[in-house]
């Protein structure tokens, strides 16, 4: 049984900067490209980065320059460093895996975790 599990949201100040875990267990994170997702109140899900197994990262304009994933796969661990945060970036960010890259970047990975909230507000 695969489970992702994410951390690290809060409430920041515009300009501010956080970074989200997501630890995945059950599986060996080299098994799984993984992806960032997020949801503000009202709105659908958004694509917001995807990491290969191996390292490499897709970015939606919307981020791009300002996030970065990253993965330390002796920690089966997912990161997301989100700078230069604004407050259109509040949201519940998801991660994502699946052995398919095109899947767990297009939302329809086989895994989810549960989300954890990020407010951007002064």
């Amino acid at each position: 049984q695969v489970q992702l599990v994410e951390s690290g949201g809060g409430l920041v100040q515009p300009g501010g900067s956080l970074r989200l875990s997501c630890v995945i267990s059950g599986r060996t994170l080299t098994r799984y490209h993984m992806a960032w997702f997020r949801q503000a109140p009202g709105k659908e899900q958004e694509f917001v980065a995807g990491l290969t197994w191996s390292g490499g990262g897709t970015y939606s304009d919307s981020v791009k320059g300002r996030f970065t994933a990253s993965n330390d796969n002796a920690k089966n661990t997912v990161y997301l460093q989100m700078n230069s945060l604004k407050p259109e970036d509040t949201a519940v960010y998801y991660c994502a895996a699946d052995s398919s890259f095109s899947r767990v970047v297009g939302g329809k990975g086989n895994y989810w975790g549960q989300g954890t909230q990020v407010t951007v507000s002064s």
